[in-house]
């Protein structure tokens, strides 16, 4: 087996300036090292994906040929991946016209948001108001991409009412079972409470956007997440990536109102003073730990709502709360 047989998974030379030291280039692909990994003995450093395709067929290391197992590999050591983290890298889409050179520690997140992204989401000209990939606009249809997110909807919708429908029946048979032991011990129950509406309409009811416990309802019906890395927060979020937290969080049952007001708090511009620059953020870094923070489903984003941080100092929250997009470290 010759290392040549396998596909690069490390970064082309070419998109690097200068000479790259040879301790971080792959011995397998010869590219510049993508998530490296090391061999626990004789510590050679390849790509994860590079060593991974290589002892699928051959589990020896591919320098000196000492046993080796994919469990035994452990990440590379801290300052190798500071020295890779600060290499000045062309953007992926280099050919098709972007000139930008980033930090290859910023290079996914450039990517993502770089305008020559042919899948770079972009708003449907048409006026369904979903976010498209660029390169999908041309087949995008309107109604079919339409009824698929409400068929999705129902469906998911559906499932909740099912779950909601099985906890009132075993509440129902918990009470009936606490009156008939109180019955049972002499003891005179209370009478049952009437009966009233279970929910408000998650999607119209934008009474929610003023009455507290209905926020905390809501709120509690997305998961609590941890940030891990503070400093991965995107501060000027354009309005692509606003949007597509917008859509995230309507999905969720967020009334419009309610909604418009936390997106208007998507940006260093409508946050409190105590996150609303770099100075303030470092300053105030480990009062962060005491925020009850939501996250934004299936996006690297979360909810900080005032209903749930009355704890928090005025400087770091602002009603109803504010929403914060990044780049990468929320868990």
């Amino acid at each position: 087996l010759s290392s040549s047989n396998l596909p690069a998974m490390g970064f082309e030379l070419a998109r690097f300036e200068g000479e790259v030291d040879e301790e971080l280039i792959c011995p397998i692909c010869g590219g510049v090292l993508d998530v490296p990994v090391q061999a626990p003995d004789c510590e050679h450093t390849f790509c994860s994906g590079c060593i991974d395709q290589w002892l699928r067929l051959n589990p020896t290391c591919p320098i000196d040929r000492q046993p080796l197992l994919s469990l035994h590999l452990k990440p590379a050591p801290r300052i190798l991946r500071n020295l890779l983290s600060r290499l000045d890298v062309a953007c992926d889409f280099q050919q098709l016209g972007c000139g930008a050179r980033v930090k290859l520690a910023s290079a996914a997140q450039h990517a993502a948001q770089c305008e020559y992204n042919p899948s770079r989401p972009v708003p449907c000209g048409s006026g369904c108001g979903l976010m498209v990939p660029r390169d999908q606009l041309a087949e995008h249809c309107c109604v079919r991409a339409l009824r698929l997110l409400v068929d999705d909807i129902q469906a998911k919708n559906s499932k909740i009412v099912s779950q909601l429908r099985c906890e009132q029946a075993e509440l129902r048979q918990a009470v009936h079972d606490l009156r008939r032991q109180l019955l049972s011990a002499g003891i005179s129950p209370p009478a049952p409470l009437p009966s009233r509406s279970a929910l408000p309409s998650a999607a119209g009811d934008d009474s929610m956007a003023g009455d507290e416990s209905l926020q905390l309802a809501w709120a509690r019906s997305l998961r609590l997440a941890r940030v891990a890395r503070w400093g991965g927060v995107i501060s000027t979020p354009d309005l692509v990536l606003q949007a597509v937290v917008r859509r995230s969080l309507a999905e969720t049952g967020c009334p419009s109102r309610l909604l418009t007001e936390l997106m208007d708090r998507a940006h260093e511009r409508g946050w409190p003073d105590g996150v609303a620059s770099l100075e303030q953020r470092q300053t105030n870094r480990r009062q962060y730990d005491s925020y009850v923070i939501r996250r934004v489903p299936g996006k690297q984003a979360v909810l900080l709502l005032a209903c749930e941080n009355r704890h928090m100092p005025p400087g770091l929250m602002l009603e109803p709360g504010i929403v914060m997009i990044f780049a990468h470290g929320v868990e």
